[in-house]
């Protein structure tokens, strides 16, 4: 399998990422789930996702089955961007659900027009519309999948529309914070299986991130107040290891959390959910000629210099680019010009 690599939006650099537990993922999406697919059905399922999470990361650091000493030497997680001091994170999980002064550390733009990164994250940006050059139809997820074919109105407000892929490593911060602020619209739950997020697990599965469990939310950000980019669609797709996502929106901080609702008026780049634990991904979905994305991540998605397991595998570039949550993700665009 070759090497995955991305674009590191602070310097430009091309990085290459360490996927942790590589060989395993590889030889259960091919090997395994050609030859006893009974059994990759029940390592990707709610019951063996839960066991494998507790065994990783409920156990005290020092006995973990994955080091996860050597994890947090090679990962670089910052501890002192927390809210809470180093000393309290005792187990893997207290790091992965960790609490960042995101307010200090991750500043958003000051454009009320803007949609921010929802997450510390890699990002590829697509659209489903066959004149843009951004155009990746049916490469990460099955449009009507994703959003339950029953959504008739959801499934005509967003066809033809942008979307941006953001995918969280074992490594970052794992709170899910708004992209945009307006009012909700509509919050509902799809069942579905635990697949893995690694980039070799993506390749292998067709369409993963719409096979696999998930919660949408959408926002009409057209109210006053609101960032004026038409409906948006945030989805929150659970991986392996990881049996849930908790609904935990505030206006202020991490404080009085609960879920967002229909009816709620959500602010852009506050705290919206959180992963129990792991890696897993976000896409964030927009109707058509509503946003335009920042241009870097544009030119980052056919980087010539970066060798991406997703680009090899859907015969077309396919880049992701490393981006802080709340950073700037798109603008846009004026509604007489959609």
């Amino acid at each position: 399998m070759i090497p995955h690599q991305y674009v590191s939006r602070a310097d430009g650099g091309v990085l290459t990422e360490t996927l942790f537990g590589d060989r395993i993922v590889n030889f259960l999406y091919s090997s395994a789930r050609e030859s006893a697919p009974a059994v990759f059905r029940a390592l990707t399922g709610k019951r063996m996702s839960k066991l494998l999470s507790l065994a990783n990361f409920d156990l005290p650091l020092t006995t973990t089955l994955l080091g996860n000493k050597r994890f947090l030497e090679r990962t670089g997680v910052d501890l002192g961007e927390c809210v809470d001091p180093p000393e309290s994170f005792t187990t893997p999980r207290k790091i992965f659900e960790r609490k960042i002064r995101y307010w200090e550390c991750r500043p958003e733009p000051e454009d009320p027009r803007a949609v921010v990164s929802p997450a510390d994250s890699r990002v590829v940006i697509g659209s489903f519309h066959l004149d843009s050059g951004l155009f990746a139809k049916g490469k990460f997820f099955d449009f009507e999948e994703l959003l339950g074919a029953d959504k008739r109105r959801w499934l005509e407000a967003f066809d033809g529309g942008d979307f941006a892929v953001f995918r969280l490593t074992p490594d970052k911060y794992h709170y899910n914070h708004t992209p945009v602020a307006g009012r909700v619209v509509d919050a509902y739950e799809l069942d579905g299986g635990y697949h893995s997020c690694n980039p070799g697990a993506v390749v292998e599965v067709v369409t993963p991130y719409s096979k696999n469990k998930r919660f949408v939310t959408v926002i009409d950000t057209d109210v006053e107040g609101g960032t004026g980019v038409g409906l948006v669609a945030m989805i929150e797709i659970v991986a392996l290891m990881i049996g849930e996502i908790v609904q935990c929106y505030s206006d202020e901080r991490y404080d009085d959390p609960r879920p967002a609702e229909p009816g709620m008026f959500v602010r852009r780049g506050v705290a919206k959910s959180l992963y129990r634990p792991g890696s897993s991904t976000d896409v964030v979905l927009f109707e058509p000629g509503r946003v335009r994305f920042a241009p870097d991540l544009q030119r980052n998605l056919s980087f010539k210099n970066a060798c991406s397991r997703f680009s090899e595998a859907f015969g077309q570039p396919l880049v992701e680019t490393d981006v802080a949550v709340r950073s700037l993700i798109a603008t846009g665009r004026p509604q007489e010009l959609s």
